[in-house]
């Protein structure tokens, strides 16, 4: 069976078992996603005869087989076998695959939760196309949430389905690209339901060490991204602090109309936010380019958002370096700490589980 007709055959499945037990109120966003996944494979062309053509420009021929060359790299590394994925690459015609919309309530910060059969809970709906998403996140607005939509240029499937190369991939320098290529493969070997916290730290953290590793960065270039990393650490751990100074503010907020959240809000970005992490990036060397809070439009939902990615970070780091594993010995680990987990039933979330020997 073909590459095509296996991953439709897949989608079909798949999208019959989600329309079973997901009801209706998601039926019209299954359809919209699952023909927007197939678009992916439909427009997909073997990677093979793209080189070989005279009409695909060299810089992409050159992205291709980089590409290639990361996923070999990623599955010996780990000593698996290399799946089917980014064997054919699909050229898009946006510039993002797909929009995220996260929603959080207006007098919190809390993301809404979507929930799936067979893969779990995410703090965002995902949308192929970008009018969809907006559609999606004015239905919110209409019921008093407060929104984020953001372009997501990178994804996997989770190993569903084979993924191919993405256009959108082409935008990265070859260190950036392999990174997100050891991101994404990494979801592929190793994803835990209703974790995505912990599943977008550890594809992070594996990520950027296999980055290190390929690259054969001299002990200078380490330190010089260890301090790059050091700085940046310590201006998410600022923006949580500052996070959790806005909750108490709500918290503190008698009123429940909105108008007043929207004010405390506004005077804290404008008089808190604002000015300690623009003090901290002078003071950091990252100012005013390399200062990314300054370039975002901060509300309810965006910080909800990032709190996603960030809360388990340092846990990883610190598991690794008390266990003083290898790379590869350490994802055995953790592979062999989820198999006990799951034959034990432990009733816990598997992250709490995994960083417990840290409490």
């Amino acid at each position: 069976m073909d590459y095509l007709k296996k991953n439709i055959l897949k989608i079909l499945n798949i999208f019959f078992m989600f329309l079973i037990l997901s009801g209706c109120s998601k039926f019209q966003y299954l359809i919209e996603q699952g023909m927007g996944q197939a678009s992916l494979f439909l427009k997909a062309k073997k990677n093979q005869d793209l080189l070989e053509d005279p009409l695909t420009p060299k810089e992409i021929k050159k992205k291709i087989k980089k590409i290639q060359a990361y996923k070999e790299y990623f599955y010996k590394f780990f000593q698996r076998r290399a799946e089917g994925h980014y064997e054919k690459t699909t050229i898009l015609d946006r510039e993002a695959v797909t929009y995220l919309v996260t929603a959080s309530p207006f007098n919190k910060i809390a993301p809404k939760e979507e929930c799936f059969p067979f893969v779990g809970c995410f703090p965002y709906l995902g949308f192929f196309d970008e009018k969809s998403a907006i559609k999606y996140k004015n239905i919110l607005e209409k019921d008093n949430w407060v929104t984020w939509v953001r372009p997501v240029y990178a994804y996997s499937t989770l190993g569903n389905f084979s993924d191919p190369i993405l256009s959108t991939f082409f935008r990265y320098d070859d260190e950036v690209l392999a990174e997100l290529i050891f991101h994404e493969l990494f979801h592929t070997l190793f994803f835990i339901e209703n974790e995505v916290q912990l599943n977008e730290n550890l594809a992070n953290f594996f990520s950027k060490k296999m980055v290190s590793m390929y690259f054969n960065w001299s002990e200078f270039r380490k330190d010089q991204k260890k301090l790059e990393s050091s700085r940046y650490k310590g201006l998410d751990k600022l923006i949580v602090q500052l996070v959790n100074k806005l909750e108490n503010k709500y918290s503190r907020v008698q009123a429940k109309n909105r108008s007043k959240f929207d004010e405390v809000l506004k005077n804290f970005l404008e008089f808190h936010f604002k000015p300690q992490i623009r003090s901290y990036c002078r003071s950091n060397g990252l100012f005013p380019d390399g200062c990314y809070p300054l370039q975002r439009k901060w509300n309810n939902a965006s910080f909800a958002g990032f709190l996603t990615y960030e809360e388990e970070s340092q846990k990883i780091e610190n598991l690794e370096k008390k266990l003083g594993l290898n790379l590869f010995n350490f994802f055995i680990y953790i592979e062999n700490k989820h198999k006990e987990y799951l034959e034990h039933k432990i009733e816990m979330p598997f992250s709490t589980y995994l960083f417990s020997s840290l409490d």
